[in-house]
């Protein structure tokens, strides 16, 4: 602009400055639209970049939160195979057997004994019982810690009934968890295999053996040892469901037993939920069970807020 003013007061002389004046104009002009050009065109292509590199961002973070669920559940499960071997093995225990088929005061005491024993050296269970075919507890490892459950009827229960109609010794049965009103109210999983004629898989049903996990220290062990960043624990929430969705355990030690999850697995094996209502994301796997032991359909579940 400034060109084209001093040629004007220049006059005819300055008629030629005036041409090149205005080319250099146009030519300022087209650099100017190709900048706007150029620069709307990153604009987008950056803002692509940036929105690629969020979703890549966000998926790898779903799939780690995942892979902490499976992780979970997973050790949970190997912890609860170790159960069922425990149980089908002890059920053949010579004075259990003996116990079964004739329960007198030297055989309920020599079996409460060896249960005794059992549970010094299995340091992860709460007590073992011995009961009849009827369902009367005929022995149990800690009568001093818990007096007065020799002699009570177990019969109404349902891992019970289950046993007691268990086909073969290599059979056993896996209770959900549950409180205990005979262990003080503590949280158990109880196993239980049939008491057989000669300790023999096929021998004739004596009674049951029942074994009870001490769930709540077991399982905190391993919701609150999940390897989640140290600047992400306030945020998430790592937890044991069964398969209605009832909170078996959790990392923060809130509704356990008592609280039933809104998230609908949907039948898969897996996933992950974006929760824009709470807005949080929550992550989870089922059970694979692990060697002989299938499972009771539970999942881990990861609840991780926004930051």
């Amino acid at each position: 602009m400034n060109a084209l003013i001093e040629a004007a007061r220049a006059g005819e002389q300055g008629r030629g400055f005036s041409v090149v004046a205005q080319e250099v104009r146009a030519v300022g002009a087209e650099v100017e639209i190709l900048a706007r050009e150029l620069e709307t065109h990153l604009s987008g292509r950056i803002g692509d970049l940036h929105h690629s590199v969020t979703a890549m961002a966000t998926h790898a973070q779903s799939e780690r939160l995942v892979d902490l669920a499976l992780n979970a559940i997973e050790l949970i499960d190997r912890n609860l195979y170790e159960r069922t071997c425990d149980v089908r093995w002890w059920a053949t225990d010579a004075a259990v057997v003996a116990c079964a088929l004739a329960p007198s005061q030297a055989a309920v005491r020599y079996a409460s004994e060896r249960l005794g024993v059992i549970l010094n050296a299995y340091t992860v269970y709460l007590d073992l019982w011995l009961c009849d075919r009827n369902g009367h507890i005929l022995a149990t490892g800690r009568p001093e810690r818990y007096p007065g459950v020799i002699g009570m009827s177990v019969a109404g229960e349902p891992w019970f009934q289950e046993a007691a109609a268990l086909q073969g010794g290599d059979d056993y049965i896996a209770a959900n968890v549950r409180q205990e009103h005979r262990l003080g109210g503590a949280q158990v999983a109880t196993y239980a295999a049939s008491v057989r004629g000669d300790g023999r898989a096929n021998g004739e049903p004596l009674g049951v053996l029942a074994i009870h996990f001490d769930w709540e220290p077991q399982a905190r062990a391993i919701v609150e040892g999940v390897r989640v960043a140290p600047e992400d624990k306030a945020r998430t929430r790592v937890l044991l469901v069964d398969a209605s969705r009832r909170v078996l355990s959790a990392s923060d030690r809130r509704g356990i037993l008592t609280e039933t999850l809104s998230l609908d697995f949907q039948g898969q094996t897996s996933g992950v939920v974006q929760e824009s209502r709470t807005e949080t994301v929550q992550a989870f796997h089922r059970t694979p069970g692990y060697e002989t032991y299938h499972g009771l359909g539970w999942y881990g579940v990861i609840i991780q807020g926004s930051m």
